[in-house]
């Protein structure tokens, strides 16, 4: 593994739901996102789809002057309709398309969806404990979305399931404004994954 700072964020992968969700609260986070991407020169990368807050952050990248990197598996393109106006790339299946976000992006920030959000999710955090990588991980609270997980995890480490350590190797902002200066305090100390060590 290599040494890596803040300065070296280019790109941002984005993990949120295919679907708008029922608080307009989210769609309008997932927008501002995209422009402060943009607006700070950083690649969006993300699950390819034009629909949900996915199409949302994208689009907004995309009409602000930013750059997008969506990777879509051959099956969900025409359930998630592929994004046509950015870069697109199309793999096999899921695990090829977690596996070239993860490699494509510098850190992360995680926004309100469903299942498959949380499983991207958990599946990053999961690869912090095992020292894998020191990406930044960001969760995007928007109106408190994610406290009833962030509960979920302090029982696990109450129980004595989770090191109490594991607690620091994510941050949870409530704010889009507070996105940015989350993932460059996160990103301090910095290390790049070695994909050998993934399976």
């Amino acid at each position: 593994m290599t040494s890596s700072s803040s300065s070296d964020i280019r790109s941002v992968c984005v993990y949120c739901g295919s679907s708008l969700g029922a608080n307009p609260l989210y769609q309008q986070a997932a927008r501002d996102l995209g422009q402060i991407l943009a607006g700070a020169g950083l690649r969006l990368v993300y699950g390819g789809g034009g629909v949900g807050l996915m199409g949302e952050t994208a689009r907004a990248v995309h009409e602000s002057g930013g750059e997008v990197l969506g990777i879509m598996p051959k099956f969900l393109q025409s359930r998630e309709s592929v994004f046509g106006e950015v870069e697109t790339r199309i793999v096999d299946n899921m695990h090829e398309r977690k596996m070239m976000m993860f490699e494509e992006a510098d850190a992360f920030v995680v926004v309100p969806g469903g299942v498959g959000t949380l499983e991207e999710a958990i599946e990053l955090m999961s690869w912090r404990r095992l020292d894998l990588h020191r990406k930044p991980v960001i969760f995007l609270n928007t109106n408190g979305y994610w406290e009833p997980f962030f509960t979920l995890i302090r029982h696990t480490e109450a129980e004595g399931f989770t090191p109490s350590a594991f607690l620091d190797t994510y941050l949870s902002v409530d704010t889009v404004e507070e996105v940015l200066p989350a993932i460059a305090r996160a990103g301090t100390h910095t290390v790049n994954i070695d994909t050998r060590r993934v399976v």
